[in-house]
């Protein structure tokens, strides 16, 4: 299931972008921008920087971006910090002797991975660029 690293992850790489001086792009700075601890932030620019979106140098403050927002996807971003599991969990042992029961798993699986499916390849159309464009027209 989707949580709110997904939503701070872009949050940071706009950050990152839109700062000239990143060595000023504390873990404490980003933290106060986003609005939450800066142990969150570390750890998501961990997941960040291990996917090769990011880097960071021990002893310096600040990071700076490896891709270009333009070829950065909301994908690559999602995938960098959300766990590689499904978008929608079904519900673990219906009752296989009802009717409803013994199929709704794999009727709502196949559901559910379309829509997923559909969801990644509008997050693959989108660009960390293309958020950067929204917040500064």
């Amino acid at each position: 299931m989707i949580n709110s690293r997904f939503s701070v992850a872009i949050h940071i790489l706009s950050l990152i972008a839109s700062t000239r001086d990143t060595h000023t792009l504390t873990s404490d700075y980003i933290a106060s921008s986003v609005n939450t601890n800066p142990v969150v932030i570390r750890r998501i620019s961990g997941q960040l920087k291990k996917a090769g979106l990011i880097a960071s140098h021990a002893g310096v403050s600040g990071y700076k971006l490896v891709v270009s927002p333009k070829d950065t996807t909301l994908l690559d971003i999602y995938r960098a910090v959300q766990a590689p599991e499904d978008l929608f969990a079904i519900h673990d042992n219906p009752n296989p002797n009802c009717t409803v029961g013994k199929q709704i798993q794999s009727t709502l699986d196949d559901v559910f991975c379309s829509v997923q499916q559909a969801m990644e390849s509008k997050l693959e159309e989108e660009t960390l660029q293309d958020i950067l464009d929204h917040l500064f027209p």
